[in-house]
């Protein structure tokens, strides 16, 4: 899979465990930033007109706005991979010019080989385009109705709640409404670490650790099953 920046995304699917699969798998794939996971179509429209999309996981059956409504009312330059329970829309979809068209219930394997093709066929080109730039060593997150500043450095561990993130930093705790894998794809990876579904953590921070446990700012925070591998693997070479 080509190597380029991350390629920011949008969930739309009115059942959410559709949603949580599909933000489960994408999770563990490279260069994935999920932005946010909608509902329906109306809040998505509210969401794209905000923020920068590239890529939506579009269901098709939703009430109101069908997503092949939806599809042909935003952008073009906003890919489309559908997902769907029926195979009666695949024509019409891929009149669309969709990257792919996944049936549910939707595998690892097949929604990876979807993305494989929008890599390999805007990915190449963002590659030739895309302008060299400077990480930056801060992110801007959404809390209390404004735009707060988060120097990376300040960051001990952060914490996830469904929807929502407590971000603990020396001094204060601040709650964002965010996902844990879209605040993962904006983090520096040799300063930051995935340890669980629901805690990433600030390396630097790291007290002391085992195999279950890592302890951080007085904390005993646990390292889940998945993660574990990598983790320790990550951690023994310091």
């Amino acid at each position: 899979m080509s190597k380029t920046h991350p390629i920011n995304c949008l969930i739309v699917d009115d059942e959410a465990i559709a949603r949580e699969i599909i933000e489960t798998h994408l999770s563990n794939i490279e260069n994935i930033h999920i932005l946010a996971s909608c509902s329906n179509a109306i809040e998505a429209f509210n969401y794209i007109s905000n923020h920068t999309i590239d890529l939506v996981f579009l269901d098709i059956n939703m009430p109101e706005i069908s997503g092949i409504s939806f599809a042909k009312s935003i952008n073009t330059d906003i890919k489309v991979i559908f997902t769907t329970a029926y195979r009666d829309y695949a024509v019409e979809g891929f009149e669309l010019k969709a990257v792919d068209y996944l049936l549910k219930p939707i595998s690892f394997e097949r929604l990876q080989k979807a993305i494989h093709n929008y890599f390999e066929i805007y990915g190449k080109m963002e590659e030739k385009t895309a302008p060299t730039v400077e990480e930056s060593n801060f992110m801007f997150v959404r809390s209390e109705r404004k735009m707060i500043k988060i120097d990376y450095d300040d960051i001990i561990f952060i914490e996830s709640y469904s929807d929502y993130l407590k971000i603990h930093l020396d001094d204060k705790i601040i709650v964002t409404r965010e996902t844990i894998s879209a605040i993962e794809a904006k983090l520096p990876k040799l300063q930051f670490l995935r340890i669980h579904r629901s805690y990433i953590i600030s390396i630097n921070s790291i007290q002391s650790f085992t195999n279950e446990h890592i302890t951080i700012s007085n904390q005993s925070l646990p390292i889940s099953r998945s993660y574990k591998k990598d983790v320790l693997a990550h951690l023994e070479k310091f």
